[in-house]
């Protein structure tokens, strides 16, 4: 599936079917998530965080839905706008949105506001703002925290950060992000790893709880857990 339309996913859909990785689980439910569709992810990729059952078991998971035996997983989404050249943006991010420097080897500088009220500015390679999902996406390889997928949160992470601060910050839901780019050079936000749009100092980008979640078919509780613990091949001593 290479980049679904969101205009043919409409409310009239029962369900969603990804085949693939995490990264088309991302597209599909990007397409999903405005007229709430579940997604059901079949796992064709490598990591397969979000995809839910394997391509041997795409008939039975398909019959079982279709007899209602299945539940639903809802996860956090972070709201984003952007003024950019003077156009507004409104974006959803399952995992992330991200300020990221254009011109290496050059840093870019922001500031960061939380909840209306002035924070900090950064000088780094970029700044990464995102869902419990996301946790465990580029937040994670940035040695960002991880959080159970069934908080309610939004994690900061700044990247290489050239400034003794260098922490992670995790947000309640309701704390709006307002980043501003700061002179003098440029920089592009970028959302799930996706959708780019070029940022000019004076930009400002709002991230935000999402008022939509995105939905995923399940078949039994998530052992997040279980699959954080097979995933990375940890073991106990």
């Amino acid at each position: 599936m290479d980049g679904p339309n969101p205009e043919i996913f409409d409310e009239s859909l029962d369900l969603a079917v990804a085949l693939g990785g995490d990264g088309t689980m991302l597209r599909t439910a990007h397409a999903a998530v405005a007229a709430s569709i579940p997604v059901l992810g079949v796992n064709l990729g490598t990591l397969g965080y979000l995809t839910e059952v394997e391509p041997t078991a795409v008939i039975p998971a398909l019959e079982r839905i279709l007899a209602g035996d299945y539940m639903i997983d809802e996860r956090m989404t972070l709201d984003v706008s952007v003024e950019a050249a003077g156009v507004h943006h409104d974006l959803v991010s399952l995992n992330d949105a991200g300020i990221l420097k254009t011109t290496p080897p050059h840093t870019i500088r922001l500031h960061v506001s939380i909840g209306g009220s002035s924070f900090l500015s950064y000088v780094a390679d970029g700044f990464l703002v995102s869902s419990p999902a996301g946790s465990t996406a580029y937040n994670l390889s940035l040695r960002g925290p991880i959080l159970s997928p069934k908080m309610e949160a939004i994690v900061l992470t700044p990247i290489a950060p050239h400034m003794l601060f260098d922490r992670s910050l995790v947000l309640s839901p309701d704390e709006e992000v307002t980043l501003e780019l700061l002179a003098d050079r440029p920089a592009a936000l970028v959302v799930d790893g996706r959708a780019t749009i070029a940022l000019v100092p004076g930009d400002i980008v709002k991230v935000r709880a999402g008022k939509r979640p995105a939905r995923f078919i399940t078949f039994e509780a998530p052992d997040f857990y279980g699959i954080l613990r097979a995933k990375f091949a940890l073991t106990d001593r």
